[in-house]
């Protein structure tokens, strides 16, 4: 049993800030910044690629619903929304989560960074397009 499955049953305590029957939301124990939320299905999927796509539209609108919160309560300007799918990206909890992190300026804690590279984007395209019907 997961982690996350252990909070969703109580077993471990949590600040819960939502919960329906397939939706879970709650405070990450990590807070990045101040707000930083976890919004996971009740079932267990291990990551954005074996969810159902009706339960991610739903917990998209969960997303939304306490961003809005968020920034009329707390005061954020703006947020990041991601996942992190398998180790290679950092995924620890191998439970399908969503991560809504509010920002309140561009000197608060967490830091993201893209870089440039000169690929091409034709053969890239014809690569991920390859095979489709």
């Amino acid at each position: 049993m997961s982690l996350f499955k252990k909070i969703i049953n109580k077993e471990i305590p949590a600040h819960i800030l939502y919960e329906d029957e397939e939706v879970f939301a709650f405070l990450d124990i990590s807070q990045t910044t101040k707000g930083h939320t976890l919004i996971i299905p009740k079932v267990e999927t291990k990551n954005f690629l074996e969810t159902d796509s009706q339960l991610i539209g739903k917990m998209f609108k969960v997303t939304q619903q306490l961003a809005k919160k968020i920034e009329e309560n707390l005061g954020a300007t703006g947020f990041n929304v991601l996942t992190n799918m398998n180790e290679v990206a950092g995924q620890t909890v191998f439970h399908f989560h969503i991560h809504l992190i509010p920002r309140y300026d561009e000197n608060d804690t967490l830091k993201i960074e893209f870089s440039s590279n000169e690929l091409d984007l034709n053969e890239i395209k014809t690569m991920i397009l390859k095979n489709q019907d």
